[in-house]
């Protein structure tokens, strides 16, 4: 089976040479791509050196540089990986194995399960970034993922050609771990060692900003996979907000059957209203959702079709 290694770089002149050799090592017959996103430093250089096939993405934003990894490579199995050297190249194996098997449709590589990753890792707040989607997810989709966010994961072809790519950044791990969830495909986690950059080099995360990203994507994900449980809530908020106004003007009307909160009562009858709007919403947004993984799942039965149809006249 064809294999490709998929390395999304910016500025890690210092690691991605020993990131390529080692993948190599592992993987000789693999095709290697180093997809360089306006590092300024000497990256693509260096992987060109080192018989890497080095493409350019402009458009900055590891979300958009996985899009193209996606749009452009023709592989049956996808390795993707990031270029900093803190994914041992030796753990591929087993990672692709399931994929080989059939087992899989996305296998991810867990950091978090033999704790290397909170050994190694320094920036505590982003493994608390990380946690906190990773339950939120778990919640939402009653299951039991150990690790989110990680960059080391290898893909069938029906998973790549079939992953619409809308995230810019940062939050594309997350995206692919929702939308194989959402669309049903077959995920194994298998537990691999992790290490810390190594001295030199920066990680390209920030604290603060990650951290606010970190939140909109719970709020975004609660959106867009369960619209009605969404906006239910939000809707029974209101309500609960409704009551607290609008109960002292209902006792003032059974007691004197008259009513002096005007305002109270004019306020509380709009939340009211806005309370039913936002629950119909949430109705009519479920139905849309539903709507749209039938079509995908056609989508996928006649992209299938296809390829098979290939598969069979190529034998």
């Amino acid at each position: 089976m064809k294999i490709a290694v998929l390395i999304p770089c910016y500025n890690e002149e210092l690691t991605i040479e020993k990131v390529i050799k080692d993948f190599k090592k592992e993987l000789p017959n693999a095709d290697i791509y180093v997809y360089d996103n306006n590092s300024k430093d000497k990256t693509a250089e260096i992987a060109r050196r080192n018989g890497a096939i080095v493409r350019h993405e402009y458009r900055q934003g590891k979300g958009n540089v996985v899009r193209s990894m996606f749009r452009d490579v023709d592989a049956d199995i996808y390795v993707m990986v990031d270029g900093d050297d803190t994914y041992p190249a030796e753990e591929v194996h087993k990672l692709i194995k399931p994929i080989e098997e059939g087992r899989a449709d996305m296998v991810i590589g867990d950091r978090l399960t033999n704790g290397t990753y909170q050994k190694e890792n320094k920036r505590h707040f982003h493994e608390f970034g990380n946690n906190l989607v990773r339950k939120s997810i778990n919640v939402l989709f009653k299951t039991n993922l150990k690790d989110i966010m990680t960059g080391y994961r290898v893909f069938n072809k029906i998973f790549v050609k079939n992953m619409p790519v809308m995230s810019p950044k940062f939050e594309i791990e997350t995206e692919m771990s929702l939308h194989a969830l959402d669309k049903k495909f077959i995920i194994e986690e298998i537990p691999i060692v992790y290490r810390d950059r190594p001295a030199g080099s920066v990680s390209k995360l920030n604290t603060v900003s990650d951290g606010i990203k970190v939140v909109e994507t719970i709020i975004k994900m609660f959106k867009d996979f369960k619209p009605r449980q969404f906006f239910w809530v939000i809707s029974l908020i209101f309500i609960i907000l409704g009551l607290i106004v609008g109960i002292p003007v209902i006792i003032e009307f059974i007691k004197t059957n008259y009513i002096t909160k005007v305002p109270s009562a004019v306020l509380a009858t709009g939340i009211m209203i806005f309370a039913l709007i936002t629950a119909q919403c949430g109705v009519i947004l479920d139905t849309v959702v539903k709507q749209n993984r039938e079509n995908y799942e056609l989508q996928l039965s006649r992209y299938t079709d296809i390829e098979n149809s290939k598969n069979n006249q190529t034998k």
